[in-house]
């Protein structure tokens, strides 16, 4: 019955499911959907930022990692990263997937095209987007094309404003799950949706999100 609403009026079961990007759901907050083709497959919700964001590295040296190549699918980026190494070689991953937070233990380090998402309907500042990002094929509906300046514009949900909302995310570097190269992985820079490689050894935030299936 978990996700299930009973309609008790109506005598009919219907579906409990987040409506409002921002609205505390599942544990966490409402961030979006992803989905294939425009195509809805999951809900994303974000993590608390008292108990699902740290700072630390992807990894703790500039070599290769079995898997986590894929910018969609989180969840087996980080069971993949996680399988290849301890929380000492993999600070990051293992500390989003151990993570046990509002009742609910299936938390991971997002992929590229999932971070994007909690990017575009999250950001938490007006700065000036990077009008060579945002494409994401995975998005909801999907966008084909960059970014413009103003577009998104900063989120409405109050929670995750910069310097009023409690939950917004730091206006800098977070690690996203997938590996960009060998010594690389990539991350998105939270005041203009840049995104780019850097050295696994560097310590960024990382913020913990989990999947509710559509």
């Amino acid at each position: 019955m978990s996700g299930i609403m009973l309609n008790i009026a109506g005598g009919n079961f219907a579906p409990n499911v987040p409506t409002v990007i921002g609205q505390a759901f599942g544990g966490g907050f409402y961030a979006g959907q992803i989905g294939v083709s425009s195509v809805a497959t999951h809900y994303l919700i974000v993590g608390p930022i008292a108990s699902a964001q740290s700072t630390l590295m992807w990894k703790n040296s500039d070599t290769a990692t079995a898997g986590a190549d894929s910018v969609i699918d989180g969840p087996q980026n980080t069971a993949d990263i996680v399988a290849d190494g301890n929380s000492t070689v993999y600070p990051a991953a293992h500390f989003c997937n151990d993570l046990v937070t509002g009742g609910f233990s299936d938390w991971y380090m997002p992929a590229n095209n999932e971070l994007e998402i909690c990017y575009f309907n999250l950001k938490p500042t007006t700065t000036t987007n990077n009008t060579s990002a945002g494409i994401n094929a995975n998005a909801v509906p999907a966008r084909a094309s960059n970014y413009t300046s103003g577009n998104p514009a900063q989120t409405t949900a109050a929670a995750f404003i910069t310097s009023t909302g409690a939950e917004a995310y730091f206006a800098g570097v977070y690690w996203s799950s997938t590996e960009n190269s060998a010594a690389k992985a990539w991350y998105n820079y939270f005041p203009d949706g840049s995104q780019y490689g850097n050295d696994k050894g560097f310590s960024f935030r990382v913020r913990a999100i989990r999947r509710v299936a559509v």
